[in-house]
């Protein structure tokens, strides 16, 4: 895996305050768990609301979460002046959301001046077993000149 290098040194608290402005990520519960230059893993403890009919993480609340951990990680090498972007994702679900905890942990695989390009591993976590039950890869833009409000 490439070394990637923070260009903004509070880089970890500009994801954190960005994070907590997503009004979803408060609706549903979510919290940022691990930030990192190229890094970031997002938590989600189970809640009936958050499942299908067979009672399962939904697949949309697994690519809500997982957007932004990709997001974030990508947003973590953005310099201060730049925000982000989702360009596109396309999500291979592997296996049902059956877990007391859902994490996504998302990492930068391609780092270039306008496109970052992520992968982002859902995880279901149930009696201490984790069980991967979702792939993303992710295309992000960084909008130079335009500052996370």
């Amino acid at each position: 895996m490439p070394e990637f290098q923070a260009r903004n040194p509070a880089y970890a608290q500009r994801v954190q305050e960005s994070f907590d402005r997503q009004g979803v990520m408060a609706l549903i519960g979510a919290r940022v768990s691990r930030i990192a230059p190229a890094e970031c893993e997002i938590q989600l403890p189970y809640r009936n609301d958050l499942t299908q009919q067979h009672g399962y993480f939904h697949g949309g609340i697994i690519g809500t979460i997982a957007d932004s951990a990709g997001g974030y990680a990508a947003f973590s090498l953005m310099p201060e002046d730049a925000s982000v972007l989702t360009v596109e994702y396309t999500m291979n679900l592997l296996a049902p959301g059956d877990g007391e905890l859902l994490v996504a942990r998302g990492r930068v695989l391609k780092a270039g001046r306008l496109l970052v390009v992520t992968q982002v591993d859902a995880i279901a976590i149930k009696g201490g077993q984790e069980t991967l039950c979702a792939t993303l890869l992710q295309t992000l833009m960084t909008m130079h000149g335009r500052k996370d409000l």
